[in-house]
C-alpha cells in the first residue's frame, strides 16, 4: 500500500510546535528553583513570600530573547535604552526590605523591564509603577498587561513628581540611584508609610537605604548595604 507522505510531515511539525514550548517553560523553571535556591537562600532573603514571588515570576520574559538563557544569573543585565534589569539577589532584597503587605498600594520609581514591579505585584493589593523612558513604559506596560499582571498599572513620566492621582501609598520604592530624595515623594507617601531607594553619588555606587514617614518627615532612616545602579534623571538633577 502507498503512504502519501505530504500528510506526515505537517502534523510532525505541528507536533513539534506543541511540544517545544513545554520544553522550554520546564527548562526556565528549573532555572528559577536554582537561582532562587542558590542565589537568594544561601544568602539572607528568608522571607518565604517573597521567595515564592521570585519562584512564580518568569524573570526570562522581561528581557530580551538573546538574553533568556542568561536572565537568571547573578548580575544584571541591559533592557536597552542604557538601563539595566537589577541581578535577583538585588530586586529579592528590596522587595524583602519593603515588608509589603498583601492590601498595600505600592509606588515604584523606575519601572524598567517591569519585573521589579511583577514581584511587588504577587505580594501588594495594587502596584504603580513610572518609567521616564517612553519606550521602556510602553514595552512594560505591553508585557505586564499580556502576563496577566493586572494590578499593576504603568505611567510614562517624570518619578520626581510621582503619581498623585493615586496617593497616598503605603509604600515607595525607587529602583534608581539619587542623591536626594522628592518632597513630592514624601507627601505621597502614607503617614507610618515607608520609601526605600539606592541613595548617593549617582557616578558610582550608592547606599540601600530605607526610612519611614512620621509627623509628615522621613525618621528612622537605616543605611544597609552598597550597591550600584543606573541615576535617576529628570527633575531630580535639577535639585542637587
Amino acid at each position: 500500500m502507498k503512504t502519501n507522505n505530504m500528510y506526515y510531515f505537517p502534523v510532525f511539525f505541528l507536533f513539534l510546535l506543541f511540544i517545544f514550548p513545554f520544553q522550554d517553560e520546564e527548562k526556565y523553571s528549573k532555572m528559577r528553583k536554582n537561582m532562587v535556591e542558590h542565589q537568594l537562600k544561601t544568602r539572607d532573603i528568608t522571607d518565604p513570600k517573597v521567595l515564592d514571588a521570585m519562584s512564580k515570576v518568569k524573570r526570562h520574559l522581561f528581557v530580551d530573547d538573546k538574553l533568556k538563557n542568561a536572565a537568571h544569573n547573578d548580575h544584571p543585565l541591559p533592557i536597552g535604552e542604557e538601563q539595566t534589569i537589577s541581578q535577583p539577589y538585588i530586586v529579592a532584597l528590596m522587595t524583602q526590605l519593603l515588608d509589603v503587605k498583601p492590601d498595600e498600594k505600592i509606588l515604584e520609581i523606575g519601572t524598567g523591564s517591569g519585573y521589579q514591579a511583577a514581584v511587588l505585584s504577587e505580594l501588594a493589593d495594587s502596584v504603580f509603577t513610572i518609567e521616564i523612558i517612553e519606550k521602556l513604559a510602553k514595552m512594560a506596560e505591553k508585557r505586564l498587561k499580556n502576563l496577566g499582571y493586572h494590578n499593576v498599572k504603568v505611567k510614562y513620566g517624570d518619578g520626581y513628581y510621582g503619581w498623585k492621582e493615586h496617593a497616598p501609598y503605603d509604600a515607595i520604592i525607587i529602583t534608581a540611584a539619587a542623591d536626594n530624595i522628592s518632597p513630592i515623594l514624601v507627601e505621597q507617601l502614607k503617614e507610618g508609610g515607608r520609601i526605600l531607594l539606592p541613595l548617593g553619588g549617582t557616578n558610582y555606587w550608592q547606599t540601600l537605604t530605607i526610612a519611614a514617614k512620621k509627623d509628615g518627615k522621613l525618621t528612622n532612616i537605616r543605611r544597609l548595604s552598597d550597591v550600584i545602579f543606573v541615576p535617576m534623571t529628570g527633575e531630580i538633577l535639577k535639585k542637587k
